[in-house]
């Protein structure tokens, strides 16, 4: 395996209820928070969440910026469900993305969102693969 494909973070726990600080091993790699109570940032659940709208939203704005369309404002909601029983992983997530922006159609949208979510997120690529995955679109 290559070093550019190797990834590595370390997570400590503060010392305080179930808060950790954690990033990047390399030491000027900006930290996160997570609280495993959601209480002071998001947990791990929300934080996977928080993680698939990143890795999708950064493909967007790659794969629009390809598209010549001069993207104004983009925002991804993502809903999980999660199931009853142990362990309490997500059976489904809804990403919904709200976009806007100068040469901007449906056409233009949903070819980036599509591609992202069936080809080029990372994140979403990793979880296991039964986990139904599901979008909608507006366009303001």
């Amino acid at each position: 395996m290559s070093a550019e494909a190797t990834r590595s973070v370390r997570l400590d726990w503060t010392g305080d209820g179930l808060k950790f600080r954690g990033g990047g091993t390399n030491p000027a790699t900006p930290t996160i928070e997570i609280d495993g109570d959601n209480e002071t940032s998001p947990g791990p659940m929300l934080t996977l969440l928080l993680a698939a709208a990143g890795c999708s939203a950064v493909d967007v704005v790659l794969m629009l910026e390809k598209m010549r369309v001069t993207l104004t404002d983009l925002s991804v909601d993502v809903e999980g469900v999660r199931r009853e029983g142990d362990p309490r992983r997500y059976d489904a997530l809804h990403l919904r993305y709200r976009l806007s922006g100068e040469s901007l159609d449906s056409d233009k949208a949903e070819r980036a969102v599509s591609l992202s979510i069936t080809k080029y997120c990372s994140v979403l690529h990793s979880l296991a693969p039964d986990i139904a995955v599901s979008y909608d679109i507006e366009i303001g």
